[in-house]
């Protein structure tokens, strides 16, 4: 599969030739990130660190909050890697720092050994020093030891001149089963495809922000179907992974949903795009798309607006709203429509209110005895948990979205104190 890469320099999304030269400045990488993100993970790479001239430390760290991402570039230790494990980076990318003495004090699944070649040598310190080391032999050497390996073609880098499918082979038959990302001169769709076929996924840069490559036919490469119209059974689900119902999708509907970042899908019945909300309200905003573990069909995560996916005019095609995303999506229209002087009015307009049921529900949920006493206080603190995300117009999805990224970190406290929220001196990876 395709992993886009940010690479970072003074600030800004940047593209360079050969590790040397900027050829293209892409602008505010948070655009980016937004834009390439719909298809999965980000490869993020401070060059600033990388050629020890500083870095893009607090954009890194944004990057990773709110995106799915694996970080290198200067990392030399394992304090470093920890840090970024610990902020929620899916991966680090170790590339001098890759020594068994390191590698053995971190997490083996969540690291990645970069190794950057020119004609097969090893180079380090932003490509700009030759090590004497091949890069075959370097992979034989660390492949007990990673998660992963990030493969460099330095004089493709940058270059749009396509891939060396020999070269390629060879690296990952020297890894001999770990995960392999290629990166180098990965130009269309065909290449991606190709690298899948070895089994490598490509990281791409140059080619998607030149315009060289589609970012949906990149995702798609790889696809297949076994249906007679060539269709991928698409599962739409919200944000907290409910289903909303079953649609399907073609290579141009594919590329119109990431291209507009909505929900798009193939109509079957009339054999055109099938823009969902077009004609109705109920749009929908596509979050992300991921193929499955046989990648012949796809699920789309999406924000529904209006009544809901299905035609019947329920969210889902299952019947009506229920959970607590339910509960949720009430209370936030209740809060926007309740009558003057009505409790949930109150609740809104009265924080002192909300504050002491909060900590009032919490003690009676902490003090409950037996099954059904400690469901019910669980459902009253739950509804005034909810009730205050509302108000600040949060939800359940940036909770999850943050527990998810607590679970990623490697250090845990110990529970013998409390520690407030980010800014507070709460350390940032720190997890119950």
């Amino acid at each position: 599969m395709i992993v886009p890469s940010i690479d970072l320099m003074d600030g800004q999304a940047v593209q360079l030739v050969g590790g040397r030269e900027k050829v293209l400045d892409a602008g505010d990488a948070i655009a980016v990130a937004e834009r390439f993100a719909v298809v999965g993970e980000l490869a993020v790479i401070d060059l600033d660190a990388a050629l020890g001239r500083g870095s893009n430390r607090g954009l890194v760290r944004e990057l990773v909050r709110r995106f799915p991402c694996r970080v290198g570039g200067g990392i030399r230790s394992v304090e470093q890697a920890l840090e970024w494990l610990n902020a929620g980076a899916r991966q680090v990318i170790l590339g001098t720092a890759a020594a068994p003495e390191v590698l053995a004090e971190l997490p083996r699944e969540r690291v990645v050994a970069a190794l950057d070649g020119v004609d097969g040598e090893v180079v380090v310190r932003g490509w700009t020093e030759r090590t004497g080391a091949k890069v075959l032999e370097r992979l034989s050497a660390l492949r007990g030891l990673v998660g992963g390996f990030l493969v460099t073609f330095v004089e493709r880098e940058g270059r749009l001149g396509g891939i060396d499918h020999d070269a390629a082979r060879r690296v990952v038959e020297a890894a001999g089963g770990v995960p392999v990302t290629l990166a180098g001169g990965v130009t269309t769709a065909d290449e991606v495809a190709a690298l899948d076929r070895l089994g490598a996924d490509a990281q791409v840069g140059m080619a998607l922000y030149t315009g060289r490559l589609d970012l949906a036919d990149a995702f798609a490469a790889p696809l297949v179907s076994d249906r007679g119209d060539g269709l991928w059974p698409t599962v739409v689900c919200d944000e907290l992974g409910l289903a909303l119902g079953l649609a399907y999708s073609s290579a141009e509907s594919l590329r119109a949903a990431v291209a507009e970042r909505r929900g798009v899908y193939w109509s079957r019945s009339r054999g055109e795009l099938w823009r969902k909300g077009a004609s109705s309200g109920a749009e929908q905003e596509l979050l992300r798309v991921e193929a499955d573990c046989d990648r012949d069909a796809l699920r789309f995560t999406v924000r529904q607006h209006g009544s809901g996916f299905c035609h019947l005019g329920t969210r889902s095609c299952w019947g009506p709203d229920l959970g607590l995303g339910a509960l949720e999506r009430r209370l936030a229209e209740r809060l926007r429509h309740a009558p003057p002087g009505s409790y949930t009015a109150r609740l809104a307009a009265e924080p002192a209110l909300l504050a002491a049921k909060l900590t009032e529900e919490a003690a009676e949920l902490a003090a409950a005895n037996g099954n059904d006493e400690l469901v019910w206080e669980a459902a009253d603190l739950l509804y005034f948990t909810l009730a205050r995300l509302a108000g600040a117009g949060l939800g359940l999805e940036a909770v999850a979205r943050e527990l998810d990224r607590r679970a990623l970190a490697v250090t845990r406290r110990d529970g013998s104190r409390s520690f407030g929220p980010p800014g507070a001196g709460r350390p940032s990876g720190a997890q119950p």
